[in-house]
């Protein structure tokens, strides 16, 4: 059976967003496997997520709250994307902890204070695109601690050199060998190569200003844009340490394949069938365009031959960021009788004869029977 996630986060029903997050937060620091080394810390961390991924989205949690259960591919009108960043493949809550405890921790690296970028994909309609669209993603990121402002400061907070390295950020050390004394350098491992360190950090964010969290976005997508292409937004990356800069969000675009409509830069290719008297004598057809409800009015010229490909001027998509549209391509499929009624064939036959062709093929069984039934 499934957990009370509300149990497993240690908040009642009523409780709050930020009542959620803070609870999540909470257990988060103590349960996580690279801080908890219990045999079951792993298992319990996986049930904590899935309880913070449910009820830290409203749509999620009314589902939960009204059946106990959420489900499957029950949205929240936006579109949830995993991340695939400079740290590679995807990028959970989970690991934004590990990254999280990271950063907190003290190495031979120097601390990278500059958040890093981060990347999503992001997958539209071929109609999305065609009129511009507005898209709300959720993804998981390090952000800047809203206790402390991202400074990392807490009450009465303040940054003075570290007394180990004496702001250097660097520490000497002698070692005694038989060629004589060898000097040598490294990070220090007390302020992490940074020469400073905070007197009473931020209790949220154990003085680091970022903490992991599900960040909710409205991205404007301009009409016209391509297959691949990126979009940045900047500042929506991971935050930086104590207040520095954050990284920048790269939206890379997908577009799904039409079911009726081809793409082709700013043009568009499509397919129609018409009768074998429209393509001799011409005529007027109608077929959906791209953009809402419109009919697009296609001149089909008097002897169109089969596969042949009518142009449409301004009737395909609009070019990025301008008003623009390039071509609408109509392909032409003739499309012959299968069967005719008599009149129809008496009038074929009439033609024919009109023509000069030959048309006293053998008749099969059926034709005839057909004839003397008649």
């Amino acid at each position: 059976m499934t957990a009370d996630y509300y149990e497993v986060l240690g908040v009642t029903r009523q409780a709050t967003d930020s009542e959620i997050k803070k609870a999540f937060y909470k257990k988060a620091r103590t349960l996580h496997p690279d801080v908890n080394k219990a045999p079951d810390a792993e298992e319990r961390f996986k049930e904590l997520n899935e309880a913070y991924d449910v009820l830290s989205d409203a749509n999620k949690r009314s589902q939960y709250d009204r059946f106990g259960k959420v489900a499957s591919g029950g949205g929240g009108g936006y579109q949830y994307v995993d991340i695939g960043d400079l740290f590679g493949g995807g990028f959970g809550m989970g690991d934004l902890f590990s990254t999280f405890f990271g950063g907190a921790a003290q190495g031979r690296a120097a601390v990278r204070k500059e958040g890093r970028d981060m990347g999503v994909g992001l997958r539209l309609t071929l109609e999305e695109v065609a009129t511009g669209t507005k898209k709300e993603i959720v993804y998981d990121r390090l952000a800047p601690c809203e206790t402390c402002g991202g400074t990392g400061l807490g009450e009465n907070g303040s940054f003075v050199d570290c007394s180990h390295c004496n702001g250097t950020g660097r520490v000497v050390s002698v070692q005694h060998t038989f060629l004589g004394d060898m000097q040598t350098q490294s990070v220090c491992n007390v302020c992490g190569g940074t020469g400073k360190t905070i007197e009473n950090p931020c209790p949220e964010c154990d003085g680091q200003g970022r903490l992991p969290d599900r960040q909710h976005i409205s991205i404007d997508v301009p009409h016209g844009i391509r297959d691949g292409q990126q979009l940045r937004l900047k500042g929506f990356g991971e935050a930086g340490i104590h207040g520095a800069d954050a990284g920048d969000l790269i939206v890379t675009v997908r577009i799904d394949q039409h079911s009726r409509l081809l793409r082709e830069g700013d043009n568009l290719h499509t397919r129609v069938e018409i009768s074998i008297t429209q393509a001799a004598l011409g005529a007027t057809v109608s077929v959906d365009g791209i953009m809402p409800r419109e009919k697009v009015e296609v001149r089909i010229p008097v002897g169109c031959q089969n596969d042949q490909m009518v142009r449409v001027r301004g009737k395909g998509l609009r070019v990025f960021k301008k008003e623009s549209r390039g071509d609408l391509f109509v392909h032409v499929t003739v499309v012959v009788p299968r069967s005719l009624t008599k009149r129809q064939q008496e009038l074929l036959e009439e033609l024919a004869a009109e023509f000069g062709d030959d048309v006293s093929g053998k008749k099969t069984v059926s034709q005839r029977i057909k004839e003397v039934l008649s």
